[in-house]
């Protein structure tokens, strides 16, 4: 492979990763992919699964394409699937195109649908490369990697700061903190998981709604929890009065009592659990691969504590909040302050005037 190919490799696969991103919300519990079919350097067919159920990116890329497909190269971002789901094979459609050359990105590590590469090579005999921008690829799907091998869902830890790095002034209200971009791009983070959760101060302090109500809605919206031991949630909190318009969880110790039986007759789905760890793999086990927690403090330490988290996301807003404020990792063990040095940094943008971060947290239990 010359110089010339190999960047013109990475190109495509660029563009095939950015087409992925245009699932973003709409194909849980499936991956996000984006596809392209390129003939003699000119990029002819493009594709992206768009939505669960639908056809995937292959599918799309090679529909496009037509009979310039024949003879071409198809790069894609995750191992074309090789079993019957709620579409055919890809790899089905990829043989009967005339594709010549398939460079994938990472290889599909669930049973049913792994082995695509393999089927390529050996029925179709066709020149098949697996590896190129494999992280970045990877990390797109992070939540769906992650499921195939852990016992709790894919975990960001989501915190707006202030310049001096607190949560909340002196009474307990974080509304407000960073800018309309910043909120936009939380609510699309919002959109990309299956549940958000928040500790049931964030709920008492600001009677959070914990809803996507900017950009593009999700296929399904995501789960709301509350860790709330001892069930102190108020029945007239906006996560109790609309629960049976979106799906609410509340974790718990005693959930036996006159309240949680009120909270159940308005809908709300208590799960006991005596910790956050459990918590966790109590979700995962209600089919809940992505979380997003929000807070506030106490929690946002417990799950650095404990360590079930894998991305921190910090947006940090050109405000003071006083000498009084609340820190965001206030009551942190000193380990998890020194581990915060450390963490490497995946992306740096700036929304208006706040700067979001997004760390990767290397140090995880499962």
């Amino acid at each position: 492979m010359t110089d010339s190919t190999a960047a013109h490799d990475v190109q495509f696969m660029r563009r095939a990763l950015e087409l992925a991103r245009e699932g973003w919300g709409q194909t849980a519990p499936n991956p996000m992919v984006g596809a392209v079919v390129v003939r003699n350097g000119r990029i002819v067919g493009e594709g992206f699964h768009a939505r669960y159920g639908e056809p995937h990116a292959e599918a799309n890329a090679l529909r496009v394409a037509g009979e310039l497909a024949r003879g071409a190269t198809m790069y894609v971002t995750l191992e074309p699937c090789r079993h019957h789901g709620k579409t055919p094979p890809c790899t089905e459609a990829i043989l009967e195109s005339g594709v010549e050359r398939v460079v994938i990105a990472t290889a599909d590590p669930t049973s049913a649908a792994g082995g695509g590469a393999r089927v390529l090579r050996e029925v179709g005999m066709l020149d098949v490369e697996v590896g190129l921008l494999e992280a970045e690829a990877r990390e797109l799907n992070a939540p769906f990697f992650n499921a195939v091998k852990s016992d709790r869902p894919w975990t960001t830890l989501k915190l707006a700061v202030s310049i001096e790095t607190a949560i909340s002034n002196d009474r307990g209200t974080t509304s407000l903190l960073t800018g309309a971009e910043s909120r936009a791009e939380v609510h699309r983070l919002r959109a990309g998981n299956d549940a958000i959760a928040v500790g049931v101060g964030t709920i008492l302090a600001d009677d959070s709604q914990l809803t996507v109500r900017e950009g593009r809605s999700p296929r399904k919206p995501p789960v709301r929890v509350v860790f709330d031991r001892s069930l102190r949630t108020p029945l007239h909190s906006k996560v109790v009065t609309t629960a049976r318009q979106v799906p609410t969880i509340i974790l718990a110790r005693d959930v036996t009592s006159r309240i949680a039986d009120s909270m159940r007759d308005a809908g709300v789905h208590i799960i006991a659990t005596q910790d956050a760890r459990e918590g966790l793999r109590r979700l995962h086990a209600a089919g809940i691969r992505s979380l997003l927690v929000e807070g506030g403090a106490t929690l946002a330490r417990t799950v650095l504590s404990e360590g079930l988290v894998d991305r921190l996301v910090i947006f940090q807003a050109p405000v003071a909040l006083g000498p009084k404020a609340l820190h965001a990792f206030d009551g942190a063990p000193p380990e998890v302050l020194r581990a915060l040095e450390y963490y490497p940094v995946l992306e740096r943008r700036q929304f208006g005037q706040d700067v979001m971060t997004v760390f990767s947290v290397r140090e995880r239990s499962n």
